[in-house]
C-alpha cells in the first residue's frame, strides 16, 4: 500500500495499539464497558480523540440512578487538549511495522508503514504544517533500549475543540521516563481534575413528597430525603506513565425546589433546603403535621386543571480537588436535578 499522510487527523476508528501495561479504565456508571475517552480492555485507540486517563470511583453511591453534574459557571470548560504518553519504544516498533495507520500527531494522520518506519526507525525528518519548526528530526530504531515514552496530543472532544488553534499539534515526540514535557499543553494534576469533573456520577434528586402526586390548593406539600442519600462523591483520575493523579470531590451543600409555576410558595422562601450532616434533607411528614409549615416543601396556590406542575429538585454540589504534587483548589459548583409531576386539585365543599 502506498503510504499516505494527511494533515488533519481522523479522530475516530477502531485501530488499536497496546496500552502501556496499565489497568484498563472504565467509565464510571458504564458497568465495565469501554467508552469514548477511555481504554477498552487492554488496548488503546490509535486515534488522538481518545485519552488514556483512568478514572475510578473512590467513594459515593454505586447503585440506583446516577447522573452527571452541570457546571454553574457556563463559561468554564475543561482543557480541550493536552499531551499524553502513547507508546514505549517496543510498542511503537510493533505498531509501525504491523499496522502503520493512525495519528502521528493531533493533526497528522499517517497511513502506511513506510511513514512510521522512515521517521521513527530510519531517522528521516518529517514535515508538519501546523507547528514550528515544520521540519521534525527523526529517530533511530524507535529509541529501543531507552526508558521512556513517545507522547502525542489528544483531544477527547474531537479536533473541532481546537479547530482554530495549533495547540497540542506536535508530531509524536520522545520524553524520558519519569518526566513530563516542558510545554504549555503538558498535563498537570489540575488537567486530570478538570477531566474528571464530567465523570462524577451523583444520585438523582427525586424527593419524597406528602401528598405524593396529588396535592390540594393552599395546603403544603412536604418534601424530604432520608439520611445517607446525599454523601460526598470522590473520583481519582490517573494518567499512566506519568505519576500524575488528582482526586476530585463533590460535596452536596443544598437542594433547591422549583415548583414549576409562579402560583406557588416554597419553604423556605428561597426554595433552598439545607442538607444535614447525615445526608438527609427536610423532615418526613407525620400525622398531625398538616397545620405546620414544612422545613422543605411547596404550597401551590392554583389548581393544575389537566396539566400537572413539574416540580424540579436540584442539588448543588461543591467540587474541589487535590493533586499528586500537593496542589489543589476549587472547581465550579455542579448542579444535578430531577423533575416530578404534581397534580393540584381544588378543595371541594358542599353548602347545606
Amino acid at each position: 500500500m502506498r503510504p499516505h499522510r494527511r494533515g488533519i487527523s481522523v479522530l475516530a476508528g477502531s485501530l488499536v495499539v497496546a496500552l502501556l501495561g496499565a489497568t484498563p479504565a472504565v467509565a464510571i456508571g458504564d458497568e465495565g464497558t469501554g467508552t469514548r475517552g477511555e481504554a477498552e480492555g487492554n488496548q488503546l485507540s490509535a486515534s488522538a480523540g481518545y485519552s488514556r486517563i483512568k478514572v475510578t470511583r473512590i467513594s459515593g453511591p454505586t447503585g440506583g440512578r446516577l447522573g452527571t453534574v452541570s457546571s454553574t459557571d457556563v463559561n468554564w470548560k475543561p482543557p480541550p487538549c493536552w499531551y499524553e504518553p502513547v507508546f514505549t519504544p517496543a510498542q511503537l516498533k510493533d505498531f509501525a511495522e504491523n499496522d502503520g495507520v493512525g495519528d502521528a500527531g493531533m493533526r497528522d494522520w499517517w497511513s502506511g508503514t513506510q511513514l512510521w518506519t522512515g521517521h521513527f526507525k530510519d531517522g528521516k525528518d518529517s514535515v508538519t504544517i501546523f507547528t514550528e519548526p515544520q521540519s521534525v528530526a527523526g529517530y533511530k530504531n524507535y529509541n529501543l533500549g531507552k526508558d521512556g515514552y513517545f507522547w502525542r496530543g489528544v483531544a477527547p472532544d474531537g479536533i473541532n475543540s481546537i479547530a482554530n488553534t495549533s495547540r497540542c499539534s506536535k508530531l509524536m515526540f520522545w520524553v524520558p521516563a519519569g518526566q513530563v514535557p516542558d510545554d504549555p499543553d503538558a498535563p498537570t494534576p489540575e488537567t486530570l481534575a478538570d477531566y474528571a469533573y464530567n465523570r462524577i456520577k451523583v444520585p438523582t434528586t427525586s424527593v419524597e413528597l406528602k401528598p405524593a402526586a396529588r396535592s390540594t390548593v393552599n395546603l403544603p406539600t412536604w418534601a424530604w430525603l432520608d439520611k445517607g442519600r446525599f454523601q460526598e462523591v470522590k473520583v481519582r483520575a490517573e494518567l499512566p506513565g506519568t505519576g500524575l493523579w488528582a482526586e476530585t470531590t463533590a460535596e452536596p451543600v443544598a437542594l433547591h425546589l422549583d415548583p414549576g409555576t409562579s402560583d406557588a410558595e416554597t419553604f423556605p422562601a428561597s426554595g433552598d433546603c439545607t442538607i444535614d450532616a447525615d445526608g438527609s434533607i427536610g423532615a418526613e411528614y407525620r400525622p398531625g403535621d398538616g397545620d405546620e409549615d414544612p422545613p422543605c416543601g411547596v404550597r401551590y396556590l392554583r389548581a393544575t386543571h389537566g396539566t400537572p406542575y413539574r416540580l424540579t429538585a436540584s442539588v448543588t454540589w461543591r467540587i474541589s480537588w487535590r493533586g499528586s504534587d500537593g496542589s489543589g483548589g476549587d472547581l465550579p459548583d455542579g448542579v444535578f436535578g430531577d423533575t416530578q409531576e404534581i397534580t393540584v386539585q381544588e378543595i371541594q365543599s358542599v353548602n347545606r
